[in-house]
Parts: C-alpha cells; structure tokens; sequence
C-alpha cells in the first residue's frame, strides 16, 4: 500500500469557510471516484490556527492506492481528469508527495478529536537511508511515549523521489492524534514530549512547520 499526500493553500479569494466547503463538498466527491482508490481522508486547519498568521498549510489530503502501478493507472482517465479540471476553483498551491506508512503507536482515531501534521525535513547532513531508520527506530518510541498521544504514524517520503533532479519538497510526515484539545496541551507539558522536542536536532532540520487538524473520512476502504 502506498499513499499519496497532498498539501493544499486555498486561492487567496476564498476565506478558509469557503475553501473548506468547497473542498469537503464538491471536490471530494470527483476524488472518491478515482479508480483503485482505496481509502480518502481530508484533514483541515482548524480556523484558530489563522488567528496571529497564515498557517503552514489550509490542510492535506491522503489518498491510499494498492501500489505504484494502481496509481499509474490513473493516468488518462475521465475521472482523474475531472479531479485535476477542478482543482483550480479552489487550490493556488500544491505539493504531492508518495509516502510509506509505519505506524508507531496503534491506537483509535478518536472521533471528533484532533490531529497535528508536521511537514519533516531532514539534516543535510545525513542520507536518507540513516534518516528514516534513526527517525522510525529512535525518535518513534520517543514520540509513542507521550501519554496524550491515541495514534502515531509516520510516512516517509518513497525512494524514487530523491532519484529526480529536484529533491522532495518534505522527507516526510508526522501524524499525531490527540482525543482533544487539552489532550494535545497536555502532552506537551510531559516530560516524554520534552525528550522527543530534545532528540529532534539530532535528525531532524528544524524547527518543523505544522497544522492543527480535524479529518473528514471520505471513504474508508479496507
């Protein structure tokens, strides 16, 4: 399985309550529709991240396939070409990126609950190969530790990104769910959050930019 992980900056005509609807409303459905879609999830900036500034992003969009060859299938169909044909009615920017999923921590998707997004870039210095394992085998469990923290995958930018002569605009993606809240606050006054922020100059270019999310399950395949 493989997953395709879009982020979104709305046109900048649109206020965040529209750019949502029409995201959640009309395209979705064009998206659900994609041949050898197996699972779609939105997750969108919830509208206090646009209080002091813009945020990172107005949300990303993942998109699950069977594998690369399900994902070039799509190439040429009405169905994808409805999907792309909409897209400018409400995206200015966007970036795809083709990730694996490892997921740390197994835990629900609370309902309701929120979810924090990290855009991960990686120390120059290191190759990839030595990033994603220090990343999944020494920070996860550091990451998995926090109490507050329900779910925690990581997705990790696929190999053949790095082949192309422009490099991937993220190594990958840190997904965390918290059941609310003052779940997510919590966790950042533990001392397991504090040892996770202490490992990240080890790895990791920082500081991260991220979004504070709530997902909307538009279809959940098997």
């Amino acid at each position: 399985m493989i997953k395709v992980i879009v982020v979104l900056k709305r046109r900048a005509d649109l206020c965040v309550e529209r750019f949502q609807a029409y995201w959640r409303d009309h395209h979705a459905p064009l998206v659900a529709r994609l041949p050898g879609l197996r699972r779609y999830v939105q997750s969108h900036t919830l509208e206090s991240g646009y209080r002091k500034r813009e945020p990172a992003a107005d949300g990303i969009a993942e998109l699950w396939f069977d594998g690369l060859a399900a994902l070039k299938a799509l190439a040429g169909t009405p169905e994808l070409a409805a999907v792309l044909a909409d897209e400018a009615h409400f995206i200015a920017e966007q970036s795809q990126t083709l990730t694996g999923e490892h997921v740390i921590k197994e835990g629900a998707m609370p309902a309701g609950g929120l979810k924090n997004i990290e855009f991960v870039k990686k120390r120059a210095d290191m190759t990839v190969a030595d990033f994603q394992h220090y990343w999944r085998t020494v920070h996860g469990p550091l990451g998995a530790s926090i109490p507050t923290v329900q779910r925690y995958v990581q997705c990790h930018t696929q190999a053949g990104a790095y082949a192309r002569a422009t490099a991937p605009a993220y190594d990958g993606f840190a997904l965390t769910w918290f059941a609310d809240l003052e779940a997510m606050r919590e966790s950042a006054r533990s001392p397991q959050y504090a040892a996770t922020r202490a490992d990240e100059d080890n790895f990791l270019s920082v500081p991260l930019a991220f979004i504070i999310t709530r997902e909307h399950v538009v279809v959940n395949g098997s």
